[in-house]
């Protein structure tokens, strides 16, 4: 594992006057990550933001209204992502719920199109015959000018519902609603697309109420919660106050079996009890699964086992989505040593490496350079861009991800306005980023994202750092503890999953599964000992029973042979 510096959160102010009914372990831990008052850890509907807050959402529910009254032929046009696919899924049920008829939905390709709405696409429908009377993006279309303009020239009115951050030039839609467009009010500016578009749903069935236009008996967007949920954790937005509320709601439909059948299946080819599911689960086991078919093959085919009502097709759509994330796995190991091959054959030492990488191989597969620059950041801690070949052969595509410290979007735009026409487009968030260049640009671009990489950080961001909540008392380490923080969530970006360190006695340690770590530890201090494991370290691990060892960790309960036991989980280990 790369060496890593070992930093403890802070611990606040423990005699405040909230949480007095809490264990005090939750307590510091709430405490920690911002927590101030009791009303922040409730996490009921009524405590949701207003959707009236955001911007331009009067004009999409008049659009919209007016769509279901006339029964006009709307398109929903999606993202080849988990936040997209949600997105795209809670805009098809939820309209139809409200009483639209005649809707559809398409999802860009990720190779052949690119991302969000472009003239190409709408050239396509034409062609087709399938133009709508009204085109709704989801998870996209703030950075569309060119796409909205080609809409609006066929005659083709656009609501943009979007969470990406805008440019300096908007679209000219006929409604756009985005938290984070300039002079948007609304209070959580992380919402997910997903959380976007039932906010405008929302919207939508209070103005139908008001004007005695709503279905009866009264839909129930609350069944979309398990996608909202889904979409939210899958797209690694930060969990505020808000954006928690989303997920335990749709936590606790998944958990009592009222979910999609499509989410119940992802669980089911996955080996986990949609019973005892958590946040963590979302975001590691049903989203990758969903992700494989954007990268690999085509997203209609996740979004089609989300809105599958039979429970036999959601098994079998989800079996496929299953395969492609095996593929995707494949494919990803094997880009990821040829990624570590090109850093070796760099012959630079950690120290050495520019601030800002941007790595290119022709046999890299588009659909998981995402995946790839997240696991080359990992090992680097550096900002990094992973680039394949497009279509084309004269362009290559970037994905980018970043680290704590640096506005990966931001960065670009430095090169962008000091370089025009570097980059032929870009867009993205404060972590990740995707974007186009010519092929024959990248040792130009990989210089100009280097220096604007190194005017936005210190020498000090390069250290990698991982932040605990320090350590757990022998008292604490039980299955008790484990229980109690899996039900404290939703845990997530910006209200991290607790994690704690400590010195132990490394009283065995072999590998298991030709990869991982299997650890049976003491603590330094005494007591009885734990099993734990270490996902991934690779076969080539150092003799950790001879010196000890620091080991951060999760408590977590482990079910075998019908006996459930503590194991710590292990992020991150060194000898003492």
């Amino acid at each position: 594992m790369t060496p890593k510096k070992i930093l403890r959160r802070p611990r606040s102010d423990t005699a405040a006057a909230w949480g007095q009914n809490l264990p005090p372990l939750l307590r510091r831990l709430y405490a920690a990550r911002g927590v101030t008052s009791d009303e922040q850890l409730s996490y009921t509907l009524k405590h949701l933001a207003s959707p009236l807050q955001l911007r331009g959402i009067d004009r999409a529910v008049e659009l919209l209204a007016e769509a279901i009254d006339r029964q006009q032929k709307v398109l929903v046009l999606g993202d080849f992502d988990a936040d997209g696919a949600t997105s795209t899924a809670v805009a098809m049920l939820g309209l139809s719920m409200l009483g639209l008829g005649a809707i559809d939905f398409r999802v860009p390709s990720r190779f052949a199109d690119g991302y969000g709405l472009t003239p190409g696409i709408i050239d396509r429908l034409r062609e087709e015959g399938q133009l709508p009377d009204l085109l709704v993006t989801v998870d996209n279309g703030i950075s569309a000018i060119e796409g909205v303009k080609a809409a609006r020239d066929m005659g083709v009115r656009v609501v943009v519902t979007d969470h990406h951050l805008a440019g300096e030039v908007l679209p000219d839609a006929d409604a756009i609603v985005n938290p984070n467009q300039p002079g948007c009010p609304f209070l959580s500016k992380n919402a997910a697309g997903v959380g976007v578009m039932f906010y405008v749903l929302t919207a939508l069935r209070k103005h139908l109420r008001e004007v005695g236009k709503l279905p009866q008996p009264e839909p129930n967007l609350g069944c979309l919660l398990d996608l909202v949920a889904l979409g939210t954790v899958a797209d690694v937005v930060p969990l505020d106050h808000n954006n928690r509320i989303f997920v335990e709601q749709g936590l606790r439909r998944i958990r009592q079996g009222e979910a999609r059948p499509g989410i119940l299946a992802l669980l089911e080819v996955a080996g986990r009890d949609h019973a005892h599911i958590s946040s963590t689960d979302l975001g590691f086991v049903v989203g990758p699964r969903l992700n494989a078919a954007g990268r690999l093959d085509d997203m209609s085919v996740g979004i089609a086992c989300l809105l599958a009502d039979n429970p036999d097709e959601a098994r079998r759509l989800a079996r496929e989505l299953d395969t492609f994330n095996r593929e995707r796995r494949t494919i990803e190991r094997d880009m990821k040593s040829q990624a570590q091959e090109l850093l070796a054959s760099m012959s630079l030492d950690i120290e050495g490496l520019p601030w800002g990488l941007a790595l290119f191989d022709p046999d890299w597969h588009q659909g998981v350079i995402g995946i790839l620059a997240a696991r080359i950041r990992e090992q680097t801690h550096r900002p990094t861009i992973a680039f394949a070949p497009d279509d084309d052969g004269q362009h290559l595509k970037g994905s980018a991800r970043s680290i704590p410290g640096l506005h990966i979007r931001d960065a670009l735009a430095v090169v962008d306005a000091r370089h025009p026409g570097l980059l032929k487009k870009y867009g993205g968030h404060a972590m990740a980023a995707g974007m186009t260049i010519a092929r024959e640009d990248l040792d130009a671009f990989s210089e100009a994202f280097d220096k604007a990489v190194r005017d936005a950080l210190t020498p000090e961001d390069l250290e990698a750092a991982i932040i605990t909540d320090g350590p757990l008392g022998t008292d604490e380490l039980n299955l008790d503890t484990a229980y109690l923080l899996k039900r404290a969530g939703p845990w997530g970006q910006h209200f991290p999953e607790p994690l704690f360190d400590g010195e132990f006695r490394v009283v065995s340690q072999r590998i298991v599964g030709e990869n991982h770590l299997k650890l049976v530890l003491q603590p330094a201090e005494g007591g009885g000992v734990i099993d734990g494991i270490a996902f991934n370290t690779g076969p080539e691990v150092p003799d950790y029973t001879r010196s000890g060892a620091r080991v951060v960790y999760k408590p977590d309960a482990n079910t075998f042979r019908g006996r459930t036991n503590l194991q710590l989980l292990v992020d991150y280990i060194e000898a003492l």
